[in-house]
């Protein structure tokens, strides 16, 4: 609720679903687009002739346009609105994905990626807060839970198109096909997203200013913590997703790339606990079911490094659940945590959370370097603890860490 008039959606709503089903799309545009390159980076790295890491920049350079433009996109959207924004970023997107899969070298590729993901900054700086506006309060986890296993159907998508397509017809035309995908998705945004009621704009010279909005969001020690946790988080995660494909198609696996891509079907898992982490959440806190997804994430690590595939498989499907478990919560903890410039609250998570992709994601390259798949697994596994014990220390006694509370 923005000005105490109005309650938000009922969950048993028709406005309320096409909320969630437009969220999906926009999800699935987004997200599609953001990772479609993870499924083709040993020819990305075979047509330029760059390493591993080097071809991870592909995924980082849009990861980290995105990280810092979240920010300024939740400026916008205090303006101008939260569809309108996301229908404008979701746009621009798809047209700097087609030129992407059209680029001349490797460094205009890397320019091109960069810019395609400034503009998909828009739809998870704003996603969260049209949700938290739209929706009554008292399903806003549930709600958010949703959306984000709206995000994982996006990035299985991305990968399972582009990489089948990739193998038969090249890595450029399985990020083209991506892309014509996403410009479908989001026309379907457009149609279904319901007028916004909850939004009140944020006026030139009214109220604080942007700085001041997010300082707020920055002086919170619960706030940072949360944002931690998409920061280390999603680090270790990208990392695993990054170089399993150069694992896989190497002895003794030797796995073509059209079945590699197949693995990235261990989504759906993260599918599924994320939507049943927001629900678990509203009964035991928020805090318990953070805490738990960590284990989890572990021991699919753990499994991940045997040499027999069905493990390899079996691993990589329990590490990406625990994930979008932990991210669920996590990202719809941050507007009930934020007292002011709830906007930015959410853009500094997603920048927390595409800086670990960015980085972290490629920091494990130089692990996969020089210790193969058990460096990639160790590091996944020290930031899996790292945050852990931050959320000990910082979240447990926060507002939602507990029922009623």
């Amino acid at each position: 609720m923005t000005d105490g008039a109005w309650a938000g959606h009922a969950r048993d709503s028709p406005a309320y679903r096409r909320i969630l089903l437009a969220l999906l799309f926009a999800g699935l545009a987004t997200f599609a687009q953001l990772y479609s390159l993870q499924a083709v980076l040993t020819g990305v790295a075979a047509e330029f002739g760059v390493s591993a890491a080097g071809a991870a920049l592909t995924v980082s350079a849009a990861t980290l346009g995105l990280a810092g433009a979240v920010i300024p996109w939740s400026a916008v959207a205090d303006r101008a609105g939260r569809r309108r924004t996301m229908a404008w970023a979701i746009g621009g997107a798809v047209v700097l994905g087609l030129l992407a899969a059209l680029a001349p070298t490797f460094e205009a590729l890397i320019v091109l990626r960069f810019l395609e993901g400034v503009m998909l900054g828009g739809v998870p700086a704003t996603a969260l807060a049209y949700l938290f506006e739209e929706v009554q309060r008292m399903h806003a986890a549930v709600a958010a839970g949703t959306y984000i296993a709206g995000t994982t159907l996006g990035g299985l998508a991305g990968r399972l198109v582009a990489g089948p397509v990739g193998d038969l017809l090249g890595w450029r035309a399985g990020v083209l096909a991506v892309s014509a995908m996403a410009g479908a998705a989001a026309v379907a945004f457009v149609l279904l997203a319901p007028r916004a009621r909850g939004f009140v704009p944020v006026l030139r010279g009214r109220g604080p200013s942007l700085a001041a909005r997010v300082l707020v969001n920055l002086r919170s020690s619960r706030l940072l913590a949360v944002y931690a946790q998409g920061f280390l988080l999603m680090g270790g995660f990208v990392a695993v997703y990054n170089y399993l494909a150069f694992r896989l198609e190497a002895p003794p696996f030797l796995l073509p790339a059209s079945l590699v891509s197949l693995l990235f079907l261990a989504y759906l898992s993260g599918t599924a606990t994320s939507r049943l982490a927001g629900g678990i959440s509203v009964r035991v806190g928020r805090f318990p079911v953070l805490l738990s997804a960590l284990p989890v994430m572990l021991v699919g690590l753990a499994v991940t490094l045997s040499d027999l595939l069905p493990l390899v498989v079996v691993g990589l499907v329990v590490f990406t659940g625990g994930f979008f478990a932990a991210h669920s919560v996590a990202s719809g903890w941050t507007p009930l945590l934020a007292t002011a410039g709830r906007a930015q609250a959410a853009g500094l998570y997603n920048a927390g959370y595409y800086a670990g992709s960015s980085v972290l994601g490629w920091v494990g390259g130089l692990f996969f370097g020089s210790y193969g798949w058990p460096g990639v697994a160790g590091f996944a596994a020290a930031l899996c603890l790292a945050a852990g014990l931050l959320a000990v220390v910082a979240l447990r006694g926060a507002p939602g860490a507990h029922p009623l509370r």
